[in-house]
């Protein structure tokens, strides 16, 4: 019996794109950009697959509030540079691309330090304090701050997931929902089909309407999975 994963793609990406609506994240979603592969080459990267995981992972941290210094410290990113003046080069550029991500950030910051809370579109209600620093120092958490909204949004996007998978293959024969991990749905079958894969990405692709009936708010991004197969979860393909 067949494994059957489909994992939602670029959902951090585009959690944040919908949080700061910027303009330019939002178009490459649409168009289907390969945007690490892009932003290797914007950000003066080398070739080569090796360096697209480091702009994919230099993307997630930076929308997480990664620094110069948690860049400069880390044995992969060291590969590029050990400098925290070129890493906070580098965030410069990034954001000099993506200035509503920019703008978002800071405007997410001034909110919580002025009230100690923020609350997402979903409904959910985020509640930090001033934390103590190692050196004594005291100061807003901000990689928390940055951190919540976007892993929150994207956890309520795939309880939307779940819910409409359910719906969708509960009258299937032989089939069974092994688990949710994080941005994926995994399922054990018998075997599958054309059928069965388009409602999967059914699943998916209606994500922004179901939002929509939820929250009575527009979720103007698409939503889009990979799809893999295999006999366990190790050794999985994806499929088209």
């Amino acid at each position: 019996m067949p494994l059957i994963e489909a994992d939602a793609s670029n959902l951090e990406v585009v959690c944040a794109a919908y949080l700061s609506q910027d303009k330019i994240l939002m178009q490459e979603l649409w168009d289907g950009v390969d945007i690490h592969g892009e932003n290797q080459k914007a950000l003066g990267f080398p070739s080569g697959p090796e360096y697209r995981l480091i702009a994919k992972i230099f993307q997630f941290r930076l929308i997480y509030g990664g620094s110069k210094f948690s860049y400069a410290m880390d044995p992969m990113f060291n590969k590029i540079s050990a400098k925290p003046e070129f890493w906070d080069s580098i965030i410069s550029n990034y954001y000099q691309k993506y200035k509503g991500l920019h703008a978002w950030h800071q405007a997410l910051m001034r909110g919580v330090e002025k009230t100690g809370r923020w609350t997402s579109p979903t409904g959910r209600v985020y509640r930090y304090e001033i934390v103590r620093k190692a050196n004594g120092s005291r100061e807003w958490p901000r990689t928390t701050i940055l951190n919540y909204p976007v892993q929150g949004l994207g956890a309520d996007l795939m309880s939307i997931a779940r819910v409409s998978a359910y719906k969708r293959l509960r009258e299937l024969e032989n089939l069974l929902f092994i688990n949710t991990v994080h941005d994926s749905i995994l399922l054990d079958l018998k075997e599958y089909n054309e059928e069965l894969l388009s409602q999967l990405r059914g699943v998916f692709t209606d994500i922004p309407r179901n939002f929509e009936k939820l929250f009575g708010s527009k979720f103007n991004l698409p939503m889009k999975c990979k799809i893999k197969v295999g006999p366990n979860w190790k050794d999985m393909k994806e499929i088209e």
